[in-house]
């Protein structure tokens, strides 16, 4: 029988004027440059869904389907949550064009870009919706020209059956170690696996330790290259990868986060509530317990709240 998540323990307070008003709990798990278990807390054994924290392994999957990518940029947009910024959305029309495809060929639903700047001028503009802006284009992109690649039919493709998800599933459990304890429908449509933190932090250290010129380095270098593509301009993810030297990071839907530097280790937290701004102080507070420290950390160390417009308390990490 499967375990069940069992929720984790007090990670970061809510601090405001002095008072303690609240708090997030969740699961973290530090892992050392070999893999060990340097530090956890709370379920880091128990399945979750890592959401798009998985998806440089199904940019795996694809490159090893067939998917030839020429420009490293495009295969960080494939890995991407990207924050529908014009420079996203050019290079997401850019590969269905080269398929002979339009944005109608997506899978992912209609939504406002995923940036909190591209989406107030989107709307500024009389703007709305559409699949192109959906901060998970660029995988289903790439998910539309592996099926090209590989003679697969494009109809269905996001569905866990097809031999495109079959495909992803194999990289998903090679990659974390472990067989998938559940599958679910991902917010953009997509297949997404059920696997441990344990499993995820595991799978980021092998992704950054992989051999020069394998499909897993390949995908690790060309995030680590273009994090403005993984991301977008202000989005956490690519702000630790251009602070932090060789550091590849991710972020997942829910409150999920994983990283992993080489010679270094890796770290794979999920926050219960999903909230975003739990996340980084408690990631900062793990990779300084692996000795890592940079000007970005120190930014990410506590979050502001603020009352009246001023500063008036933080979120703090708790471990």
């Amino acid at each position: 029988m499967t375990k069940t998540y069992e929720g984790g323990v007090p990670l970061a307070e809510v601090v405001r004027s002095g008072f303690v008003e609240g708090g997030h709990r969740g699961s973290v798990v530090v892992l050392g440059a070999t893999g060990e278990p340097l530090a956890t807390a709370g379920d880091v054994t128990a399945p979750i869904f890592p959401r798009s924290a998985s998806k440089p392994m199904q940019a795996i999957g694809m490159l090893r389907a067939g998917l030839t990518l020429t420009d490293p940029a495009d295969l960080a947009l494939v890995s991407a949550s990207h924050a529908g910024e014009d420079f996203h959305l050019v290079r997401v029309g850019a590969l269905l064009e080269r398929a002979g495809l339009d944005a109608s060929a997506l899978h992912c639903p209609p939504d406002l870009p995923a940036g909190a700047a591209a989406r107030e001028a989107v709307l500024r503009a009389g703007g709305g919706p559409s699949r192109v802006q959906m901060n998970c284009s660029g995988k289903h992109s790439g998910m539309l020209l592996t099926c090209e690649a590989a003679g697969w039919p494009r109809d269905g493709y996001w569905r866990p059956e097809h031999p495109l998800q079959q495909g992803l599933r194999a990289a998903i459990e090679e990659f974390t170690g472990e067989r998938a304890a559940a599958v679910g429908v991902d917010g953009c449509g997509a297949p997404v696996l059920a696997v441990s933190l344990t499993g995820l932090a595991g799978a980021y250290l092998r992704l950054v330790d992989a051999e020069p010129g394998s499909a897993p380095r390949a995908v690790a270098d060309a995030m680590r290259a273009h994090p403005e593509i993984v991301g977008g301009t202000q989005a956490d993810d690519t702000r630790l990868m251009r602070g932090v030297p060789g550091l590849l990071a991710k972020v997942g839907a829910e409150g999920v986060f994983a990283v992993g530097l080489p010679g270094v280790g890796a770290v794979a937290l999920k926050i219960d509530d999903g909230a975003d701004r739990a996340r980084m102080p408690v990631l900062v507070s793990a990779l300084r317990r692996l000795g890592v420290d940079a000007p970005v950390l120190t930014e990410y160390a506590e979050v502001p709240l603020f009352g009246g417009g001023l500063p008036v308390g933080a979120v703090r990490p708790l471990w």
